[in-house]
């Protein structure tokens, strides 16, 4: 659905986005993760054809939105992270106006803002003004009026900013839902490690205009933490500092064991593969009390960490 090739922009000296190479395929939820700054904006605007890229190609649905932006703008609907409506108009009739521009017959876009509008919950304050909504309203309306023209991809750029946490998992769960009963692409543009998390099939990691990694939580794991791929987590009551020496030292001579560390009563061993039930049979045979056991899985803030200890190295080996 995008297919982004050897693309680059710069402003001056400045390279806002530096021989970018992305594909993101139908019915994909794809987080473009960094911080402020990082070009993920700046991306956006050149797969909108907002702004012309310095070099390289982009293709969405097949087409070059700089020189068919108006093919592109017909089958990608975009939510901005301030989404600006007629505040005078109720949130029907905004809708009913979008539709109009993208020339939808009344009926039926009165049928679509309809179904949109209890699709994101607004139903109840369809005829209220958009100025008297909240922010979380205002982005679910954003998102029933990017949706009015069933775009096959949707791009949102910091959606859910200003939202309450409570606002923020309704808004994602409606992402993911609509994004898999509707077959519908998402590009989802944050710099909220959970909430990418939360909702994507596969991320990014977009950081001085360079996407240094991409692949989805597993994959990016395995490839960052190759040497010690599983993480188990024991805790042992009741223990000296014999005991903890004692412990180390049985947990290190199980086979594929990498490193042994520990905090207060919780001893962390990190394998080349899981060895879970090795780690609770040591406890147990030896005498102590297992009272946790967990495989611990790697999640996006220990794999962003890993990469900027390494400044990023680790985006062409991986």
């Amino acid at each position: 659905m995008i297919r982004i090739t050897a693309l680059g922009k710069r402003y001056g000296e400045l390279k806002a986005v530096d021989n970018l190479d992305l594909t993101i395929d139908k019915g994909e939820v794809f987080g473009l993760l960094g911080p402020n700054g990082a070009g993920k904006s700046t991306t956006i605007l050149m797969l909108l054809g907002l702004t012309e890229p310095s070099q390289g190609a982009v293709r969405v649905c097949g087409f070059d939105p700089t020189r068919q932006p108006l093919e592109v703008k017909k089958r990608v609907g975009y939510l901005p992270d301030d989404v600006g409506f007629y505040d005078d108009r109720s949130g029907l009739e905004n809708l009913l106006f979008t539709a109009q521009l993208n020339r939808i017959p009344k009926a039926e876009a009165l049928r679509r803002a309809g179904l949109l509008l209890d699709q994101v919950g607004l139903t109840a304050d369809a005829q209220k003004r958009a100025g008297a909504y909240s922010r979380g309203m205002r982005q679910r309306l954003g998102l029933a009026d990017v949706l009015i023209k069933n775009p096959p991809i949707i791009i949102l750029d910091e959606p859910t900013l200003g939202i309450d946490p409570q606002g923020v998992r309704e808004f994602l769960d409606l992402i993911v839902r609509l994004s898999k009963e509707q077959g519908i692409t998402v590009l989802l543009s944050s710099h909220h490690l959970h909430q990418v998390q939360q909702v994507c099939d596969r991320v990014g990691l977009f950081v001085g205009g360079r996407l240094i990694a991409d692949g989805n939580i597993d994959a990016l794991s395995t490839k960052l933490f190759a040497l010690e791929p599983f993480m188990v987590e024991a805790g042992v009551s009741t223990l000296d500092q014999n005991d903890i020496d004692s412990l180390t030292e049985l947990f290190r001579q199980i086979p594929e064991v990498r490193s042994v560390s520990h905090t207060g009563e919780i001893f962390r061993i990190a394998c080349t593969r899981d060895q879970t039930s090795a780690v609770a049979r040591t406890v147990i045979t030896h005498g102590y009390s297992l009272n946790l056991l967990q495989k611990k899985r790697y999640g996006l803030d220990e794999i962003y960490h890993r990469y900027f200890e390494n400044g990023g190295t680790y985006g062409k080996t991986a």
